[in-house]
């Protein structure tokens, strides 16, 4: 007994639906696989790991870390401006010397700037009094880099006189090891640039 033919109008419509429920299926596969792997990437770039001392991997959020790292940069700032900005004859050479520890050689540069110019010898001359009066960064963040704009308050004390003046210095930051006491923060200030001084007042 001969097997019957089938249809060939049948098996081509049945080989057309094979095929296209494998390439739908191909294609979800594909965009699942795409979504799962963007998704993944997503979470590993807003997470980081660390090992705890029993050996458990902690997740540490990468927005957290911006947090901490504003908090410590803007602690930075503040010791770096007290150190170089709030100066007499009596603690000066002590405060630079920490000063310098915060920053790269802009800061070392603007220092032998200020001692060419007999600024430390002034200071020691007249027995003035250089006092930090309020200290305001601003931090943003520029293809990674970290920049910064503070703006300083101080006053100068010449016993009978006192001037306040208003600083604005700019530059960026960069992340060093930690060197405890020198540099608690692992920050190095770099580019630094006194901008604008201004006298505030004319008191007498």
């Amino acid at each position: 007994m001969k097997t019957p033919y089938k249809n060939i109008y049948n098996v081509l419509k049945l080989n057309r639906f094979i095929v296209l429920a494998v390439v739908v299926c191909a294609l979800l596969s594909s965009t699942f696989s795409v979504w799962m792997v963007f998704n993944t990437n997503q979470k590993a770039l807003n997470s980081a790991f660390a090992i705890n001392t029993d050996g458990s991997i902690i997740p540490l959020k990468l927005v957290t870390q911006k947090e901490n790292f504003r908090v410590e940069a803007l602690a930075h700032l503040d010791l770096f401006h007290n150190y170089f900005y709030n100066i007499d004859a009596s603690n000066y050479e002590r405060n630079l010397e920490k000063a310098l520890w915060l920053g790269n050689s802009s800061v070392d540069n603007l220092y032998r700037q200020k001692k060419a110019d007999g600024v430390y010898n002034r200071l020691l001359q007249y027995s003035l009094v250089q006092k930090v009066l309020s200290i305001d960064s601003r931090i943003s963040e520029n293809d990674g880099a970290n920049s910064f704009t503070t703006t300083t308050i101080f006053e100068i004390n010449r016993g009978s006189i006192i001037d306040t003046y208003e600083l604005v210095s700019t530059g960026n930051l960069i992340m060093v090891d930690r060197n405890f006491p020198n540099n608690p923060h692992g920050l190095l200030i770099t580019n630094y640039f006194e901008n604008t001084l201004k006298k505030l007042n004319d008191e007498s």
